[in-house]
Formats: C-alpha cells, structure tokens, sequence
C-alpha cells in the first residue's frame, strides 16, 4: 500500500466525509475552501496485526515446550548416565568383601548388581552423624543393610526415607545418647520425623560381625520401611506377600510367639512385642544366620524366602521367583 505524496493535496469546493478536514484561506482559494488531508492508512490493519500477534504467541509456546523437552532430555539422561556407567569406588568395595557376609556369598553377577545398588542407594538417601562423623564404614553397612532387603526386587526405592541419622551409641525417647535409660538401637521416624530413620552405630557394627549373635538392628528398621509401605506397620507387607498367604503367615507367627514366650524358641524375645516387631526380629535372624533359621525352622524361613523373593541359604544367593 502506497501513501499519497504531499503534492497531491487538492483543494475542494465541498466537504467530504473521509479524511480530515482544515479550513484554509489565502489567495487565490475560495472563500469557502477546505483543504482535504488525504486518509493516512497504518501500516498494518487489523488483520494483519491480529494475525502477527497469534503467530508470535504460537512461536513462543512452541519456543517454551522445545526448551522444557530439552531441560528433561539431558536431566533424565545425566541421572540414567550416572545410575548405569557409574561404579562404587573400589575403597568401598573392599569394605563389602571384608565386612558384609551376606555379598561375600553372592556370586560375580549379583556382586555387580549389589554394589550397584549400594552405590545408588548412597546417592538418593543423606546420611549424618550427630555427636559423630559419618565414615566409609558407616556409609556401606547402612547402605547394605538397606539393599539386602530388597534385593529380591531389582529398582526397588525406599519412596518412604529421605535421611538417615547416625548415633554414635544406642539412645533414649528424647534421642539423647549420653546418661542412663538408652536402650534404643534404632527406629523409623513418624509424625514430624516421618522419612527418617535414627541408628546407633555401635549396634551398626555389631550387626554385620558374625560372631556376635543374630541379629542386625539396621536390616530390622529397613524391614520396617518395607512393612510400612503398604501404609501400615503391621507385619504383613502386602504389597510384597501374595494375599492368600496372609493368614497362614499370621497363623505362624502367633503360634511361634507362644513358643518363645514359653522359652522354646531360639527366636529374639522382642519378636513377641507385636506383629511387626516379629517380622523384622526373624527377618533379622533370615538374612544374617539363613542356614541355621533353615534348619530349626523351615517353615519360617520357606515364608520369608517368599516375602523376601530370596533364598540367602543357597551358596549363590539369588531371587527367588
């Protein structure tokens, strides 16, 4: 569209409706004269400018989710990267094949796949020390004491714990770990402290000596988190035990309660406090002494084989289908 030049402007003898009028007078124009400016047109009409607007709106939000496809791409990429061409540091390593008995027995495979998973677990879960610096050590036992549970099912998370706290001794209700009544080895948090989990290092390490009893207090606190994610700590992790398997395994906790109330079970006292206490007692006893539960109580031990999806008794330990 061309605009008009100023040369040609006309005088007209009427007024007209388009355009914008401004008498004049001045010699040799009629009296009555009005000068006529002709119609100046924008440079875009409406359509036009309609038109541009929509189209820079569709190029932005096109701009937009091209750079929000992108950001996840490489995020999701860096985080795969690192889950799967990562290694455990050969440091701690050392400290699995000379501390942890349970991934001693595993074979090359399963070895890989273990530290794989300790390697991962350390690095969505935060542990601290209070009264005490978080060593290797410390780091690996919590860890394997996490993935030993759940090695049955591969990409397993505990969706339920964000950070573990790390005592230098047992402690009390008030979480003090020095004084008289401290007799806690560990616990998973509730209400304010729900995601988190207390452990007592002296109980840590007393866990994974094999000389020295039964039990593993970090493996009972991760039965727990198990237990606890169906929604109730109860000792009935239903996401993990078929349903028609429920009442039997009741059935046979009650009926070995009895006995080691009547002292006729080698199995841990506290066990007989409630349902989910038993669970993470034998559960205790299936991953750190699998042979001998084996031999002095089969069908405790065939169950936990099926809620566990694992068989530690085996010179190989792998899942159990």
């Amino acid at each position: 569209m061309v605009l008009p030049q100023a040369s040609e402007l006309s005088w007209q003898e009427s007024e007209t409706a388009v355009g914008k009028q401004k008498k004049r007078g001045g010699p040799g124009a009629p009296a009555n004269a009005v000068l006529f400016l002709p119609p100046v047109y924008p440079i875009f009409d409406e359509q036009l400018s309609l038109f541009n607007v929509y189209t820079c709106m569709t190029i932005l939000i096109i701009a937009i989710l091209c750079a929000c496809v992108i950001y996840f791409f490489f995020r999701n990429k860096r985080f795969r990267g690192a889950t799967k061409h990562e290694k455990l540091p050969d440091e701690l390593k050392i400290i699995l094949n000379t501390q942890v008995q349970y991934y001693q027995k595993l074979n090359k495979n399963d070895k890989e796949r273990f530290e794989n998973q300790v390697n991962d677990f350390l690095k969505y879960i935060r542990i601290e020390g209070v009264g005490t610096t978080v060593t290797d050590i410390d780091r690996v036992l919590i860890a394997s004491s996490g993935v030993i549970p759940i090695f049955g099912f591969p990409g397993w998370k505990y969706n339920n714990l964000t950070n573990i706290i790390l005592y230098p001794d047992t402690f009390d209700q008030e979480f003090q770990f020095e004084g008289e009544n401290r007799n806690i080895m560990g616990m998973v948090g509730s209400g304010y402290m729900n995601g988190q989990m207390l452990l007592s290092r002296a109980a840590l390490l007393k866990g994974f000596s094999s000389s020295l009893g039964r039990g593993n207090a970090a493996i009972h606190e991760f039965v727990h988190l198990l237990d606890k994610s169906d929604g109730e700590t109860d000792g009935v992790p239903e996401n993990l035990l078929p349903h028609q398997y429920t009442v039997p395994w009741l059935k046979m906790m009650h009926q070995e309660m009895h006995l080691i109330e009547a002292g006729k079970s080698d199995i841990d006292p506290y066990a007989c406090t409630s349902e989910a206490e038993f669970l993470a007692v034998a559960a205790e006893y299936f991953f750190k002494k699998p042979d001998q539960l084996k031999h002095k109580h089969p069908e405790i031990y065939r169950s936990l084989s099926q809620i566990f999806g694992q068989d530690p008794a085996l010179p190989a330990s792998t899942p159990v289908n």
